[in-house]
């Protein structure tokens, strides 16, 4: 299998050090797939001095990652050969093209078929916007990349995945007061259409089981707690099961997240980017995945920011990157075996569904 790109993300966050203890965490019974930075390779063996950790850095390019990734931590230079000299801790603009430089280079290798998907370290959009960056955000970009200059990128989604539990907002980072506006049927049916086909596709489930909480209390108690829930949600999932998306609600919020109600479906929709958070960083917060569906290629992210406050203390925890660079290995291993071999396991094959009913109602609990 191709390597996977990782991404060097801000590198005065705590991504590049992250990188360098997922590859020292790279062995054991369950080990890493080979991975390689995008990046400066003498950015990251002064990191990994300063932290004081032994970890042999290999210049290379993506074709011999994966056989130097046993012994050294594979580091393909940006392709300008941009020097990165950012101090942990302190964003700075002047290294905003190094940083948006990885990133392109990672998906054009990935569109290539020089590595196998693309897993982003943590940036700082306020730092990339002083340095003139057009893109309202990391996955906006993606999806420019993902298309020829002029051509309109397809409509990324968002969804955080962990083994116990995933969601998908589907309002993303707005404040909540716009969100009534901007929650249309549309908007529902779109990003549900698109969850359901990467589910199937990607992802290795035959029968995906989707639920969409209300937005309002209760589901809206029949539009006596607001009319968003009886005019918007109920028509969309109208609509979706018509075309055969088994997908279930508007349900309320507030019983749609402990264990036996999540063993009622795959992923959650929620119209509220808290709404889906909460609950998946509170059961998840480790080892929670961002993974971006409706893309043409695969791509995951820790489930964290750059966390510039702890940058270069030696203390940031791994473990999302790791769930992560695991994810995308597992989705691009789906998503690239040829038609005539049989497909591997779907990414939910650990996930046990109840026996007996096909769904719990987390209304029964009201």
């Amino acid at each position: 299998m191709l390597p996977l790109a990782l991404t060097l993300g801000d590198p005065a966050g705590i991504g590049p050090e992250l990188a360098l203890a997922a590859w020292l965490d790279r062995g054991g019974p369950n080990p890493l797939p080979p991975f390689f930075v995008v990046g400066d390779p003498a950015f990251f063996e002064r990191l990994a001095l300063r932290l004081g950790r032994f970890v042999p850095v290999a210049e290379v390019d993506p074709e011999t990652a994966a056989e130097v990734f046993p012994r050294a931590l594979p580091v393909v230079p940006l392709p300008s050969g941009t020097p990165v000299t950012a101090e942990p801790g302190m964003p700075d603009s002047a290294y905003a093209g190094a940083v948006i430089e990885s990133i392109s280079a990672a998906v054009s290798w990935v569109k290539d078929g020089r590595a196998s998907a693309v897993v982003t370290n943590p940036i700082a959009k306020h730092v990339l916007t002083r340095a003139g960056f057009a893109h309202p955000g990391h996955t906006e970009f993606l999806a420019a990349l993902a298309v020829p200059p002029g051509v309109t990128p397809p409509r990324p989604v968002m969804m955080i995945w962990s083994e116990p539990l995933a969601v998908v907002p589907v309002t993303i980072h707005v404040p909540l007061r716009s969100v009534p506006d901007l929650l249309t049927q549309d908007l529902v049916e779109e990003t549900a259409r698109i969850v359901e086909r990467d589910l199937r596709e990607r992802f290795g489930l035959p029968e995906p089981r989707l639920v969409l909480a209300g937005l309002n209390p209760h589901a809206g108690e029949a539009g006596t707690m607001g009319h968003e829930d009886r005019d918007v949600l109920t028509p969309a999932v109208a609509r979706l099961r018509s075309e055969g998306i088994d997908i279930r609600g508007p349900l309320p919020a507030d019983t749609l997240f402990h264990a036996r109600a999540r063993a009622g479906y795959d992923v959650a929709l929620a119209p509220t980017h808290d709404q889906a958070l909460i609950p998946i960083k509170t059961i998840a917060f480790d080892d929670g995945v961002n993974v971006t569906l409706g893309l043409p290629f695969v791509r995951t992210s820790p489930d964290h920011g750059t966390a510039f406050d702890i940058a270069g203390k030696g203390i940031a925890r791994p473990d999302s990157l790791i769930a992560a660079i695991r994810l995308a290995k597992r989705l691009a291993g789906f998503t690239s075996v040829p038609e005539q071999e049989p497909a591997p396991a779907s990414v939910y094959a650990g996930r046990q569904r109840p026996a007996g009913s096909r769904h719990f109602d987390p209304e029964d609990e009201l």
